[in-house]
């Protein structure tokens, strides 16, 4: 009987049309997180885990030169192929595809790439919150897809940025509330007992996954 109602809800995400808008994606995500649960939730655990070494701050707080450097190299050469992993198994999770644990090391087929992406990203969202807190928002939620094209399209950085920048156009408002929400659905996971905090993970990635496929669907105009 299990199956059955698995199965059905598989091709209803599959073959049922994503809308573009906020409760849609938080809708969507949340039958996709709960479709696929255990295997995001490891997806997420392992996101966590690769998270580890960027907390590390040395004995009394302090760091040296050397720790703090690897760190830096940490995060900017490995713990991007976690996350832009993980973006991926939600992208299939959301669109009803098989998904697998294993496949958050996908990254590394598409190392270059998804480095580059990341330092890009990054580097466009410093210079936009120098400038002023809000023109960096205003290019985070502009570039909040970056990820998805190059593991999911196998854009190159640059071309997934444009590709972003172009797709988001008229969406923006959408991507920033959603992300808003996704605040308080944390700050929620966190009440409850902090264990909550994993599910709402889940979600959140779920929702942003599914925002994604609607914009980037072939019934929307792009």
């Amino acid at each position: 009987m299990s199956d059955n109602i698995d199965n059905e809800t598989e091709d209803y995400i599959r073959d049922t049309p994503a809308k573009p808008g906020i409760g849609s994606a938080l809708s969507r995500g949340w039958s996709a997180m709960m479709n696929n649960f255990l295997v995001l939730f490891l997806a997420v655990l392992v996101v966590t885990v690769f998270m580890i070494p960027l907390q590390f701050d040395g004995p009394h707080g302090g760091s040296s030169a050397l720790i703090e450097m690897l760190e830096l190299a940490y995060a900017l050469l490995l713990y991007p192929i976690a996350n832009y992993g993980a973006d991926m198994i939600f992208v299939r999770g959301v669109r009803g595809d098989k998904v697998e644990v294993k496949s958050i090391f996908d990254g590394f087929k598409n190392y270059i790439n998804v480095v580059l992406a990341s330092l890009l990203t990054i580097g466009l969202i410093g210079i936009g919150t120098i400038v002023f807190l809000i023109p960096g928002i205003y290019v985070a939620c502009r570039l909040v897809f970056v990820s998805y094209l190059v593991m999911d399209e196998g854009l190159d950085p640059i071309a997934a940025v444009e590709a972003s920048w172009r797709i988001t156009r008229g969406h923006t408002w959408k991507v920033f509330v959603l992300g808003f929400l996704s605040i308080f659905i944390f700050v929620l996971g966190l009440a409850l007992l902090i264990v909550g905090v994993f599910p709402a993970i889940m979600w959140i990635k779920a929702s942003f996954a599914s925002l994604y496929l609607a914009i980037t669907g072939p019934t929307n105009d792009h």
